[in-house]
C-alpha cells in the first residue's frame, strides 16, 4: 500500500517514530484529565512523542503535557495543516509546530468536515507504535483509532473504567494502570 503523502508544519524526526498515540474523549472526565497528562507528562519526559488529534478535551491535555514535559508531540488534523480546529487551541497549535510537527492528510485550506476526522485516524494510527484509549463513549471515533491500530498491528492500551476503553479491553486490548507499563513495551522496539 502506498504511502499517503503527508502536509507538515514543523519538523518530523527520526526519533519520532518512537511515538505513542494519546486518545479519548472531547468531554473528559477529570479523571480521564489527570489520567491523559500523567501519562503523556511521563513518556514524553522518557524521550516518547505523543501523537494526539488536537481535538478538545483527552487530545489537548495530551499535547498540553507533552509540552510542558519538554518533549515532542505530532497533532494529525481532520482539516488542513492551515486550519485551526478547534479555534481555541491556536496557541497550543502554533507551541506543537515550534516543537514537533502538525500534519494532514488533506490539501490546504480544507474545512474541518466530521468525515475527515475519521479519515484523520487513519494517520494516528500510522505515526506511532501504540495507542492509548483513556476514555470515550463505546460507539466514538476513538473507537475508529483503536480499530486502525488494530488492522495496522499497533498495541492498543485502555485505562480501564470507560464505555470504550472497558469495551476494547474485553476485545483483547491492553490493560494499562502506568505509563511504565507502555514505556516497558517500546523499550522492546530499542534496537529496530
Amino acid at each position: 500500500m502506498e504511502k499517503q503523502k503527508l502536509h507538515i508544519l514543523g519538523e518530523i524526526l527520526e526519533s519520532d517514530s518512537n511515538a505513542v498515540a494519546i486518545v479519548g474523549s472531547r468531554k473528559q472526565s477529570e479523571k480521564g484529565e489527570k489520567t491523559a497528562y500523567e501519562f503523556s507528562y511521563y513518556l514524553a519526559t522518557k524521550g516518547i512523542t505523543i501523537v494526539s488529534g488536537m481535538a478538545k478535551g483527552i487530545d489537548s491535555v495530551a499535547h498540553r503535557a507533552a509540552l510542558e514535559a519538554g518533549g515532542r508531540t505530532i497533532a494529525v488534523l481532520g482539516s488542513g495543516v492551515d486550519v485551526i480546529y478547534p479555534q481555541e487551541n491556536e496557541s497550543l497549535y502554533r507551541e506543537i509546530i515550534k516543537n514537533g510537527a502538525v500534519v494532514s492528510q488533506f490539501p490546504m485550506g480544507t474545512k474541518p468536515f466530521a468525515k475527515n476526522f475519521l479519515a484523520r485516524n487513519k494517520i494516528i494510527a500510522e505515526l506511532s507504535r501504540a495507542v492509548l484509549v483513556i476514555e470515550g463513549a463505546r460507539i466514538s471515533g476513538t473507537l475508529s483509532i483503536a480499530s486502525w491500530a488494530g488492522k495496522l498491528g499497533r498495541e492498543v492500551f485502555a485505562f480501564p473504567g470507560s464505555e470504550i476503553t472497558d469495551y476494547l479491553i474485553s476485545e483483547g486490548a491492553t490493560i494499562a494502570n502506568s505509563p511504565m507499563q507502555i514505556l516497558e513495551y517500546l523499550n522492546g522496539f530499542d534496537n529496530s
